[in-house]
This record gives structure tokens, C-alpha cells and sequence, in this order.
């Protein structure tokens, strides 16, 4: 890896010489969106070198997006597409690896937002491979709009529509070759919302990895996480997320923002500061308080 961080710079700076690199800022399915219409897209899209986590798993995506490659020899694993002009530079982190991009298989994601949705499209039509989702999420990703049920539904950007999706049914692994990777229906934040665990080895060692969807609670002006017709069951599917992650087994935490599970902090101290067997919960509690705090929040303001 010490050999990767010194000469990655310089492909990624190869790499965004290209032409094609100039053309993929005019490719509907990578084009980003402008600053004045979404404030953090521009920190979250930094470039970020591709790490080494453990055993087969590696981080692709952005300094603020994950995208989380799993490896085999039969095939590979791609979980979340960040923005849609994020694709490129996932990508080019799987190329930067010695990974070739059309040797994944299967695509993951968490949930059918904008900045974890966005670069899907682009990826499928890179890798040629399908894209699996919650039966939730299905139609956000397919038409690349969220839908009335989203808590942030009138504020999220649309995204490139995904034409090969399939969906996944909760608690049975997806497969490719000798991977096994199961989903874990944890909504609230989207109705869809999808957290996804897998075990990887390295030298005689094995940790459960979980990629725990986003557990914030946050919305459009105007939604109610307390008894909101359009997604009446918002508070109930974070409590059942809660209970969710709380049982699962953790060694090692990753989240849709790195930010979320303080990764980078984490990764400063790796392989053995990665692993955490609390994290999950305590990735719970906190997401927990928050929920809790909105919805006092929300009867004071009805009072």
C-alpha cells in the first residue's frame, strides 16, 4: 500500500487528463450538479485514494462518499455509487488497485438518495453488472426520482435512471462465486434503506464487516417523523434498524459517509483500529437520540 499512496497521485492525475475524462463532464450519467444548487457536493466528490480495509475489502469511493469493493477471484462486489460524477473516480480507484472494473458482478447499494444512488447508472454501464436493491428502493432507482415517501422527498436532485435492477429479499445472501453478501432492511431515513454485512479473511483471520445504512433522521421542511401520512411508519422502521444492528455481529463498521463511523480516524490506526465490536451499537445509540430529540422536537412545535 505504501507503494499505492506514492504513485496514485500521479494516476489519478494521468487519468483526469484524459479526454475522456473532459467528455465524462458532459455524459448525462456522470455530470455533477452545480455548487449553488447542492452546497456539499463539491467537499463530499474529493477525490480519495483507494484503502486497503481487510482481506478482500476495499474502500473506492470519495474522501465524503463510500463506494466498498469486495473481491474474488470469480468475481467482484460494488456497494453504493456515491454521486454521478463520483463514477469516474470510482473507477479509477479499481483500476488504480490492478481490479478490472468489468470483473464486478453484482451492485449494491444502501439507499436511493442522490449522493449514494447517483453513480450507479454509469457503473452498471461500465461493469455491465445488475444492480440489486431493496424491494423499496426499486422504483426510485429505475426512474432515478425518490418517492413521496422519502422524508426528503421535494429536496433531493434526480438521478440517472438504472435500467437492470433487481431486488433483494432480507436475510438472503447475495452470491458471487465464492462472495456471500446479506441485506438487512434498515429504514427510516428512506423507506428503502438497506444495510449490508459480509465476512472477509486475511492470513487466518476473519472480521464481520457491516455497512450500515444511513440512520439519520432527517427531512424536507414540513415532514413529521411522528405520524406523517405519507410514511407513517418512519419512527417504527428506525426503531427496528436499531434493534437490527444491535444484534448484528460487528468487527468492523463502514457507513455511506465515512464521516458517520469516523472511518478515517479509524483507518489512521488500521488494520487494528478498524475493529470495533461496539460500533454497530453505538452507531445505533447515537441515531437513537437523534430520533429521539426530533420527535421532541416535533411535539413541541405541535404544542
Amino acid at each position: 500500500m505504501t507503494m499505492l499512496r506514492r504513485v496514485f497521485p500521479l494516476l489519478l492525475g494521468a487519468w483526469m487528463g484524459l479526454p475522456a475524462a473532459a467528455q465524462a463532464q458532459s455524459d448525462p450519467l456522470t455530470r455533477g450538479y452545480p455548487a449553488d444548487q447542492c452546497s456539499n457536493c463539491a467537499a463530499w466528490n474529493v477525490p480519495h485514494r483507494p484503502v486497503h480495509l481487510f482481506g478482500n475489502t476495499y474502500y473506492v469511493g470519495t474522501d465524503g462518499l463510500a463506494s466498498i469493493l469486495i473481491t474474488s477471484p470469480e468475481g467482484h462486489v460494488l456497494i453504493d455509487g456515491a454521486l454521478p460524477n463520483s463514477a469516474p473516480l470510482i473507477l479509477a480507484n479499481i483500476r488504480a488497485l490492478g481490479f478490472d472494473p468489468r470483473d464486478v458482478k453484482l451492485i449494491l447499494n444502501s439507499h436511493a438518495h442522490f449522493d449514494h444512488s447517483g453513480g450507479l447508472a454509469a457503473l452498471q454501464r461500465a461493469t455491465g453488472a445488475p444492480v440489486a436493491v431493496s424491494a423499496q428502493s426499486a422504483g426510485a432507482v429505475r426512474s432515478g426520482r425518490a418517492g413521496e415517501n422519502d422524508p426528503q422527498y421535494g429536496e433531493l436532485f434526480p438521478t440517472p435512471p438504472v435500467p437492470n435492477v433487481t431486488t433483494i429479499q432480507e436475510g438472503r445472501p447475495m452470491r458471487v462465486g465464492s462472495l456471500a453478501l446479506t441485506a438487512y432492511i434498515t429504514a427510516g431515513h428512506t423507506p428503502g434503506g438497506t444495510t449490508w454485512t459480509w465476512r472477509s479473511c486475511e492470513g487466518g483471520r476473519c472480521v464481520d464487516f457491516v455497512y450500515a445504512d444511513s440512520q439519520s433522521p432527517i427531512s424536507a421542511d414540513g415532514f413529521r417523523f411522528s405520524g406523517n401520512t405519507r410514511y407513517p411508519n418512519a419512527a417504527a422502521d428506525f426503531e427496528r434498524g436499531y434493534a437490527v444492528l444491535e444484534r448484528l455481529s460487528c468487527d468492523i463498521l463502514i457507513t455511506p459517509h465515512p464521516s458517520g463511523s469516523s472511518l478515517w480516524q479509524r483507518v489512521a490506526t488500521a488494520p487494528d483500529g478498524l475493529i470495533d465490536r461496539d460500533a454497530c451499537r453505538q452507531y445505533a445509540a447515537r441515531s437513537r437520540a437523534q430520533l429521539q430529540a426530533r420527535l421532541e422536537s416535533e411535539r413541541t412545535r405541535q404544542n
